[in-house]
């Protein structure tokens, strides 16, 4: 983490860390955006829909519906993994300053600091904690990287947060 940034923290209570994204963690966050929201709900649904048409009819074509619907998702998240992971964005590690404030988000010379009333919803995946600052948009703490810090990251948080926003499981 670098030195300025620690030179800088004003609150004593704040978790300060350094975030280096991995395809993993993306992949990870990708499958649970995806699949919590309408369009990978329908696709399990229809999956589901084609195996039981299979199952009634014998017709091969409800089976081919199933096997696309079922890995066409994952494939094509994994795919979009690596790709996202391609962009500068994801080349050089962020760091993160948690405090009552807010997050603050440094990563070579760009800042920005998202305060606790900004962030909609919070939610956890096997590999990450997600903060989500908008419908599409959001910031991943890899598990990996609060390492120890969790539970002070979480109690942060949760002081911070407006009640019914964070749906984090440990």
């Amino acid at each position: 983490m670098s030195e300025e940034m620690l030179e800088n923290t004003e609150d004593k209570s704040a978790l300060c860390l350094s975030v280096q994204m991995t395809d993993k963690i993306l992949y990870d966050y990708l499958i649970h955006h995806a699949y919590t929201h309408f369009p990978g709900i329908m696709s399990v649904c229809f999956a589901v829909l084609g195996l039981l048409f299979y199952a009634r009819t014998s017709e091969i074509i409800y089976l081919a519906l199933a096997v696309l619907l079922i890995f066409y998702l994952p494939v094509n998240l994994g795919y979009r993994a690596k790709v996202q992971m391609m962009s500068p964005v994801f080349k050089e590690p962020i760091d993160y300053e948690v405090s009552e404030a807010g997050i603050r988000m440094r990563q070579n010379e760009a800042e920005s600091l998202a305060t606790w009333d900004m962030i909609e919803k919070a939610v956890s995946t096997k590999k990450s904690i997600v903060m989500y600052t908008g419908k599409n948009s959001a910031t991943i703490f890899p598990r990996e990287a609060l390492g120890e810090d969790l539970t002070a990251f979480l109690s942060i948080a949760a002081a911070g947060m407006k009640p019914g926003r964070m749906k984090v499981r440990f």
